[in-house]
């Protein structure tokens, strides 16, 4: 299913503090102008694909028969039977638009301003879910955020979802990396563990993280 009815609304203040600007200084008032431009172009998108799991192996997952090998998913989706397969993206209209900046700043506030697009995506399509299918709490996994379930998951992804770049503008390159840059793929589980990939991941000083990383989880839980 698609979801693109997604309004941009970002919230200004928040991506002054983000970027580290000074409200009523020159660079607000560029930044200010620059969200007003994104505003009337951008069109966050969703696609996601409810899709039935059936586990075959100790490390390999169906969902709608199409195969995932990962441990760490088999284990996650013991005895769960349905998953909900997505990509949200900040959308190609905006990702366009910031290509047009020559200026090295104007590129990284535009950059700014896409994460803030994809925000919203990422927002409706969750909200979307929680109201129509009432799944209670969820957790996600992504391709390539540990090596358990590395990038290479993109391509039956995006075989499951269909058309993706027909439906939403988003494509993936031959390093499996995805265009618009500002796009996140992943499955959306329903969980009371609030499981979370940072919990696994060991690198230091990640901006994203999210969770305290656990060093004992993986033995404990998915060896």
């Amino acid at each position: 299913m698609i979801i693109d009815q997604i309004p941009f609304k970002p919230d200004e203040k928040a991506l002054f503090s983000e970027l580290h600007i000074r409200e009523n200084s020159l660079s607000a008032r560029q930044v200010a102008a620059m969200l007003g431009q994104a505003q009337t172009i951008a069109r966050p998108k969703a696609i996601y694909h409810l899709a039935l799991v059936e586990p075959i192996g100790n490390d390999e997952v169906l969902l709608d028969g199409v195969k995932f090998k990962s441990r760490i998913m088999r284990v996650n989706l013991e005895n769960i039977h349905r998953v909900f397969a997505y990509v949200a993206s900040c959308g190609r209209e905006i990702y366009e638009w910031a290509l047009s900046f020559d200026d090295p700043l104007e590129r990284f506030w535009a950059d700014a301003i896409m994460v803030a697009a994809l925000g919203n995506a990422a927002d409706a399509l969750y909200a979307h879910l929680r109201e129509r299918y009432q799944p209670g709490a969820m957790s996600a996994m992504n391709p390539g955020s540990l090596p358990d379930w590395p990038m290479t998951a993109q391509i039956p992804l995006f075989g499951l979802l269909g058309n993706v770049s027909e439906a939403i503008g988003v494509t993936l390159t031959d390093s499996l990396l995805m265009v618009p840059t500002k796009s996140v793929s992943g499955v959306y589980f329903p969980t009371e563990s609030g499981y979370a990939n940072c919990q696994l991941c060991p690198r230091e000083k990640c901006p994203n993280r999210r969770a305290v990383y656990d060093p004992d989880l993986f033995a404990e839980k998915y060896k």
